[in-house]
């Protein structure tokens, strides 16, 4: 695309970057930070549709995939890797893909991200199907990896959606449901870690929490599918069973280990 620019590749509008103190640094990033959310509140429109169709597809029995490399690649892991312990879904419901395997949420992995064929290799290796969504994530909106696998799965009848930081993006055009959050130019030029990697987090957790609260994972405003996998988490469960069913804290934690999560130990409750 000739007259597609990256806004997120343009020069920062910060000079002489290591002439400044501390404190200045610290000011500066909390200033560019604070733009983050009112650019993506401006594309909650789009950030709607991609979230029904999600919904939709999950509802049906299918999956969520991510896709990306780098920082957006372990943004959508982490994304993946929290809806299990917080909503009691299965693990293989939500799953994120980055160029380069595991190796790369720890370390770069050269030129992993410019194999056009990577994702969709990867996301065979799951077999990926009509009745799943992906998602590929690229602050860019050019990253190979991504915009090839978007464009398999459009090729195979396969629902995409994206989140990215540049109007105009070659992404666009391999997504159904497209996202962009304009975050502009970063502080330290091209670090898209910053101000686009944050747009993308809250975006994600904005997709999952509003799809996995349609699905029924939450009540009222309580994680009642949550894995009990710690003390305070168990804790957490019986004080809500507790105030939930004016019961003692100790007749709530029975319940809670007996069942194992908060919605069987209501259940098992109320149907005594």
């Amino acid at each position: 695309m000739a007259d597609f620019i990256r806004i997120t590749e343009q020069d920062s509008p910060y000079r002489d970057l290591e002439k400044k103190s501390t404190r200045e640094l610290l000011e500066i990033i909390n200033r560019e930070d604070q733009t983050v959310p009112l650019a993506v509140q401006k594309a909650i429109p789009d950030i709607e549709l991609l979230a029904d169709a999600v919904f939709q597809k999950l509802s049906d029995g299918g999956r969520l995939f991510y896709i990306g490399a780098g920082t957006s690649g372990r943004l959508g892991i982490v994304d993946a890797s929290e809806c299990p312990p917080t909503y009691g879904v299965p693990h293989g419901m939500v799953i994120g893909l980055i160029a380069g395997g595991d190796r790369a949420i720890r370390e770069a992995v050269e030129f992993a991200e410019d194999d056009y064929t990577g994702a969709w290799r990867d996301l065979q290796e799951h077999f990926v199907n009509a009745g799943d969504i992906v998602v590929g994530l690229a602050a860019s909106g050019t990253t190979p990896y991504v915009v090839g696998g978007l464009e398999h799965c459009q090729k195979a009848g396969i629902a995409t959606g994206c989140v990215t930081c540049n109007p105009g993006a070659p992404i666009l055009e391999r997504s159904d449901y497209p996202v962009v959050v304009v975050t502009g130019p970063e502080i330290v030029t091209g670090s898209t870690r910053m101000k686009a990697g944050t747009a993308q987090k809250l975006v994600l957790n904005m997709l999952t929490t509003a799809v996995m609260i349609r699905l029924g994972r939450v009540e009222d405003n309580k994680m009642v599918r949550m894995q009990l996998a710690n003390n305070k988490l168990i804790d957490r469960a019986a004080r809500m069973i507790a105030e939930r069913l004016s019961i003692s804290y100790e007749e709530a934690l029975a319940l809670v280990r007996k069942t194992g999560d908060v919605k069987s130990a209501l259940l098992l409750y109320q149907n005594k």
